[in-house]
C-alpha cells in the first residue's frame, strides 16, 4: 500500500511537471526576441536654469530638433490649405501629415520608435478627441500628442498642471488648457537659422548664428508681423535669459531676426512668407494681382502689404520685452535689428506728411494702394493716397489692424501703441549708444521726437467731445477736425489702450516709467477720458459692438455688424485691472466686470474649446475661423492675470473667479 502511493505521488508530480513545461514553452513562444517599443522618459515639470550650450549653434533646426543635414524630412509642419489672402477668410479644408519621430537605423534593421501620427489641427478639431471635459459643454481635448507639439515648453507644461489645482471648473480649465498653449503647440512652423549673405566656392552660403522663426497665424500659412509678435508676447511670464537652442528665449530672439529682416526688406507691409532657408515654399496670395502697393513688393519674400502702423509698434514691442526681460543687450547689436529700426522710423516719419503743402500742392505719398476689389475696405480712395490728411506729428496708417482701410488715416490707437514702444525699445537703442553701435545715439533721438510729435497730435487732434460721454478718444482722425468715432476688436484698439501703458512714458537716460508729458497732463486727465471712452466703446453708442445673447463684444468692418470678436470680451477683462485707467470702485466691482466677459468667452466657442476670430451675437454656433492662435493666446493671459490677482489679494480655494462653478451660466 505504502509503495503504491508512493508510485501515485510521484506520477501526480511527474505530471505537473510536465504541464509546466509546456506552459513555460508556449510563453517563450509566444514573446518576441526584443521589444522595441521605448519607454518615455519622465517629463521635467520643474523649469530650471537652462545651461548654455558648450559647442557653437548647429545648422538650422527644424521643430522636431533634427537639423538639415538629417535624411529625415521636416514633417511637422501641419499641412494646411489656404486659397485666398484675406486675412480672416482661408479653408477649412485640411490634409493629414505623418511625422516620423523614429531614429535612424541600418538598413533592414527595426526603428527603435514608432511613426506618430500628426493630424492637422483642424483635422484633430473635426475628430473631437476626448475625454470630453466633465462639465455640461463637454468640450474636447485637442492639444496635438506630445510629439507633435512644433515647440515644446516645460514651464507651460508646469504651469497647466498648476492650474488644475486652481480652476474648479472642468470646462474653464479645459479651454485655458486647449487655448494657451495653442500657438507653441501648432503655429511654430520652422525655426532654425539664417545664412550668409556670403557664398563659398561650391556656391553654398554658410549658415551663421543668427537664429530665426516663423510662426503663422493658425489657418492662414503665412506670418503676420503684428500676430506672430502677439502670439509670442502671451508666454512672456515664462521668458528667461537662456542659450539654449531649444528655450522660449531662442524663439523670441529668432522672432525678433525674423521682423528685423522683414522690415529692412519690406517697411511698409504686414505679412511675409517663410524664410527661404526654410525650404518651406511661399503661400500663394489670390489678391496679389489685384492689389497695387507703390511701392511694389516681391511675392515670394512678401505675403500680402498693407500699410498697417501697428505691425512696427508690435516689433518694437517683443524687442522692449525681451530686453527688459533678459537685459541682453549684445543680441540687439547683432544681425539687422538697428537697420530694422532705422527702416521702421524712416518710414513712418515719411507718413506724417499731410496731403498738401503750405501752398496747396498735393503732396507725394511715400506709400500709396490700390486693391480692385467689391469691398470698400479693401483698397484706399483718391488713387492710392486715402481721405486727406492735415499733418499734426501723427503718422497716417492706410489700414487698421483688422487689415481693413482707414477712413481717416490718423488711427489714434496705433499712434499710441507706437508712440508707447518707440519710448521703450529708445532705451535699447540708448544702450547701444553708449556702446558707439553706429548710427544707434542719431536713432534714439530720432525715436524719442517721432514719438513726442505722435503725443502732441493725439493731444490736439484725437481728443472729441461725444454729447453722451463728455470727452473721448477718437478712434481716427483727419487733423481737420474730422474724427471717427468708433472702436474695433483687433489690437490696438482704444479699449486696449492700458495693455501698452500709454499714459506713461520713458525716461531719457533709464527704463523707468513716468508721469506722461507735461503738456498731456495740463491739458487732458487721461485717466477720465479712457474711462468716458471704455464706456463708449462697450455699449451700443459704438457702431461696431455687436449685442446680442451669444456675444456682446466689439467687432469691426471686417466681418461686418453683428459679429462680435471674443478677443474684445478678454479685453475688456484684460483692461480691467488696470487700477489707474479702469475706474472700478473696488476689487468686487472689477470681478462682476470681469466675469461677464468671461462668461461670454467661455459660452461662445460652438463647443470646439477654442477662441475663434469672431462669433455671431445670436448665434454662438455661427463663427468665424477654427485655428486663430491670437486670441487663444491673449485668453491665456487673461486667466494668467485673473490667477495672479486672487492670489495676491488672498481668494481662498473654491471662492474668485477661478474658484467658482461655471456650470449654470
Amino acid at each position: 500500500m505504502a509503495s503504491l502511493l508512493s508510485n501515485t505521488r510521484r506520477t501526480k508530480l511527474g505530471g505537473l511537471a510536465v504541464l509546466l513545461t509546456l506552459t513555460m514553452l508556449y510563453i517563450v513562444y509566444q514573446t518576441p526576441l526584443s521589444i522595441n517599443t521605448p519607454r518615455p522618459p519622465p517629463l521635467d515639470l520643474t523649469p530650471g536654469q537652462p545651461t548654455p550650450p558648450s559647442q557653437p549653434s548647429p545648422p538650422a533646426t527644424k521643430v522636431d530638433g533634427t537639423s538639415e543635414e538629417d535624411e529625415e524630412p521636416d514633417t511637422l509642419n501641419f499641412p494646411l490649405n489656404v486659397g485666398v489672402g484675406n486675412h480672416g477668410q482661408a479653408s477649412d479644408e485640411s490634409e493629414e501629415g505623418i511625422a516620423d519621430f523614429a531614429d535612424s537605423s541600418p538598413a533592414g534593421g527595426p526603428k527603435s520608435k514608432p511613426k506618430v501620427k500628426c493630424d492637422s489641427f483642424q483635422t484633430l478639431q473635426s475628430q473631437k478627441p476626448g475625454p470630453l471635459s466633465e462639465g455640461h459643454r463637454k468640450f474636447p481635448y485637442v492639444r496635438p500628442p506630445p510629439e507633435c507639439r512644433t515647440f515644446k515648453l516645460p514651464a507651460m507644461e508646469a504651469m497647466i498642471e498648476r492650474m488644475k489645482g486652481v480652476i474648479a471648473d472642468p470646462d474653464l480649465f479645459r479651454l485655458f488648457e486647449n487655448s494657451y498653449p495653442n500657438t507653441l503647440d501648432t503655429m511654430v512652423k520652422w525655426r532654425g537659422y539664417a545664412k550668409s549673405t556670403n557664398t563659398s566656392s561650391l556656391g553654398e552660403r554658410d549658415v551663421t548664428d543668427e537664429e530665426l522663426t516663423y510662426v503663422i497665424t493658425g489657418d492662414i500659412d503665412a506670418m503676420w508681423l503684428r500676430d506672430s509678435a502677439s502670439q509670442i508676447y502671451s508666454y512672456l511670464p515664462f521668458l528667461e535669459p537662456s542659450n539654449d537652442p531649444d528655450s522660449l528665449a531662442s524663439l523670441w530672439r529668432g522672432l525678433i531676426n525674423s521682423h528685423s529682416r522683414y522690415i529692412v526688406i519690406s517697411p511698409y507691409c504686414h505679412s511675409f512668407q517663410p524664410p527661404e532657408e526654410s525650404g518651406i515654399s511661399p503661400t500663394v496670395n489670390g489678391a496679389f494681382h489685384n492689389n497695387n502697393p507703390q511701392p511694389p513688393y516681391d511675392p515670394k519674400k512678401v505675403f500680402d502689404c498693407k500699410w498697417e502702423l501697428d505691425s512696427l509698434a508690435s516689433f518694437l514691442q517683443i524687442s522692449a520685452a525681451y530686453y527688459t526681460r533678459t537685459n541682453d543687450l549684445d543680441f540687439f547689436a547683432k544681425y539687422q535689428w538697428v537697420e530694422a529700426v532705422k527702416a521702421a522710423v524712416d518710414a513712418s516719419a515719411a507718413m506724417r506728411l499731410g496731403t498738401y503743402d503750405k501752398d496747396g500742392k498735393v503732396l507725394p505719398s511715400a506709400w500709396t494702394f490700390t486693391g480692385y476689389t467689391n469691398r470698400g475696405s479693401e483698397t484706399l480712395t483718391n488713387d492710392g493716397l486715402g481721405n486727406p490728411v492735415k499733418k499734426n506729428g501723427m503718422v497716417r496708417s492706410g489700414f487698421r489692424p483688422s487689415d481693413d482701410a482707414c477712413i481717416f488715416q490718423l488711427l489714434t490707437p496705433s499712434n499710441m501703441m507706437f508712440a508707447a514702444y518707440l519710448e521703450q525699445a529708445s532705451v535699447i537703442m540708448e544702450g547701444l549708444g553708449k556702446q558707439h553701435v553706429e548710427g544707434a545715439a542719431n536713432l534714439t533721438t530720432a525715436m524719442r521726437d517721432l514719438a513726442k510729435g505722435i503725443r502732441k497730435g493725439i493731444s490736439r487732434d484725437a481728443v472729441v467731445h461725444h454729447r453722451d460721454f463728455g470727452e473721448i478718444f477718437a478712434y481716427e482722425v483727419d487733423g481737420y477736425g474730422s474724427a471717427n468715432l468708433m472702436d474695433d476688436a483687433n489690437v490696438p484698439s482704444l479699449l486696449a489702450m492700458p495693455l501698452w501703458n500709454y499714459t506713461h512714458t520713458l525716461g531719457k537716460s533709464k527704463p523707468k516709467m513716468i508721469k506722461s508729458t507735461k503738456e498731456e497732463k495740463e491739458h487732458h486727465d487721461y485717466a477720465k477720458i479712457y474711462q468716458n471712452t471704455r464706456k463708449f466703446v462697450l455699449s451700443m453708442a459704438n457702431p461696431y459692438y455687436s449685442q446680442g445673447p451669444a456675444l456682446s463684444a466689439v467687432g469691426g468692418p471686417h466681418l461686418g455688424p453683428g459679429k462680435g470678436w471674443p478677443m474684445a470680451a478678454i479685453v475688456a477683462a484684460l483692461t480691467a485691472y488696470n487700477d489707474e485707467l479702469s475706474g472700478f470702485k473696488d476689487a468686487a466691482a472689477r470681478e462682476e466686470a470681469v466675469a461677464l466677459q468671461l462668461g461670454q468667452v467661455l459660452n461662445s466657442t460652438g463647443g470646439t474649446g477654442v477662441i475663434h476670430e469672431s462669433v455671431n451675437a445670436w448665434n454662438a454656433n455661427d463663427w468665424t475661423r477654427s485655428w486663430f492662435g491670437w486670441a487663444n493666446g491673449i485668453f491665456g493671459e487673461l486667466i494668467m492675470k485673473i490667477a495672479e490677482d486672487e492670489e495676491a489679494r488672498g481668494v481662498k480655494k473654491g471662492e474668485g473667479l477661478l474658484g467658482r462653478s461655471w456650470q449654470d451660466l
